[in-house]
């Protein structure tokens, strides 16, 4: 029997892009300040360094209750639209981050993600319950 989860596959492939374009744009802010290790007291390297951080420590846990939704027989177009909002938020965030204050994109970021890892956690253990 062939599984085929695909709203954790496009999600997986859509949170790999936005790591690779995350660690890019790190990674020309390094370039730009000639540092090659840590931020050498660059702000926008910093600043930068930790979008891309701050990603890779909310996208595994959203990835992976995307995933056990999708297993539980959840899943479905809501789990799809949910998955592309968090990827905005992400976008949104990183954008957000280049300035030296938070701004709208930035905290606008950061409330769809929050929204995206409860709501998605509350699914969860719904499913779990049985609730859903």
């Amino acid at each position: 029997m062939e599984v085929v989860l695909p709203v954790s596959l496009t999600s997986a492939a859509m949170f790999g892009l936005l790591a690779l374009w995350l660690a890019v744009r790190a990674g020309r802010a390094r370039l730009k300040a000639r540092v090659g290790h840590g931020d050498g007291g660059d702000a926008l390297l910093a600043r930068r360094m930790r979008a891309q951080l701050n990603f890779v420590e909310t996208a595994p846990f959203v990835l992976m209750l995307i995933v056990v939704i999708e297993l539980a027989g959840r899943g479905g177009m809501w789990l799809h639209l949910l998955s592309v909002a968090f990827v905005v938020g992400r976008v949104l965030h990183g954008f957000g981050m280049d300035a030296e204050k938070a701004g709208l994109p930035r905290q606008a970021g950061i409330v769809i993600t929050m929204l995206t890892l409860l709501g998605l956690s509350i699914v969860a253990v719904l499913v779990g319950l049985r609730v859903l």
